[in-house]
């Protein structure tokens, strides 16, 4: 505890969110690595995470899980962004200690290496997460297969960044957990975008262009000061994936 509060000083410092709250790092690594082995989700494949003070726009009109199963889907998102890189500086380097010890074996050959380490669109980010572009999916919404997470390389690469410590002593987030290792392990092909799905997470938006949706202004990213629309990481989706 006396490391993770002078971790938690050295974090506020930088000014990153709940440093020094202690449930929200047992959050992240809660939703990072163990959720999935709940026993009331033994029985479970697929999974829609829903959070409170979100909003939807559109009729979701079919079984979203039916369509994950028939189209070999493992991961869905609407929202996809960069994140802080002062809450997660030693990630990507641990991520590459990772590889190198053992989880290159576990590389999908398509993967999304290209989204993970792109340095033109947003370099401060990825000079500042040593060599991570940040993109993420924003996983207050995922629809996914949770095969993946139980799976060998996944199961493998959690256990190592568990022990390294990054969840307390920095302030590693699922998202950024879940996205690299979809990004590194998973094919490309089989994450999807919900272009369709209107949603929104304060102060972000996926808002479709689509009679379906009501309330939600058609392309908007954010209702927040205009800044904030930096921090959109679908076009670098799109240009090393494409929209699906």
């Amino acid at each position: 505890m006396d490391l993770f509060t002078e971790s938690a000083n050295m974090l506020k410092e930088q000014e990153v969110q709940y440093a020094h709250m202690l449930s929200y790092h047992q959050m992240c690594r809660w939703n990072s690595g163990l959720f999935y082995h709940h026993p009331a989700l033994k029985h479970t494949q697929y999974y829609w995470r829903v959070e409170p003070k979100v909003h939807f726009f559109c009729d979701v009109d079919y079984d979203v899980f039916r369509y994950m199963a028939d189209h070999n889907k493992t991961y869905g998102f609407t929202i996809n962004l960069y994140d802080s890189p002062e809450s997660i500086a030693t990630l990507w380097p641990e991520t590459m200690r990772f590889l190198a010890g053992n989880g290159n074996k576990h590389m999908a050959e398509n993967n999304a290496m290209g989204w993970l380490t792109d340095n033109k669109r947003r370099p401060d980010k990825n000079l500042k997460a040593n060599g991570y572009s940040t993109c993420h999916f924003w996983s207050n919404f995922e629809i996914a297969d949770m095969s993946f997470w139980r799976g060998q390389a996944y199961e493998e690469y959690f256990n190592h960044l568990d022990r390294a410590g990054g969840f307390f002593y920095e302030r590693w987030g699922d998202a950024p957990v879940h996205s690299i290792a979809l990004g590194l392990f998973e094919d490309a092909n089989k994450i999807h975008w919900f272009r369709d799905i209107g949603y929104q997470h304060i102060p972000f938006f996926n808002c479709p262009n689509s009679p379906k949706c009501r309330g939600c202004v058609t392309g908007r990213f954010t209702d927040g000061e205009a800044w904030l629309n930096r921090e959109d990481c679908r076009p670098n989706w799109f240009k090393y994936v494409g929209t699906g």
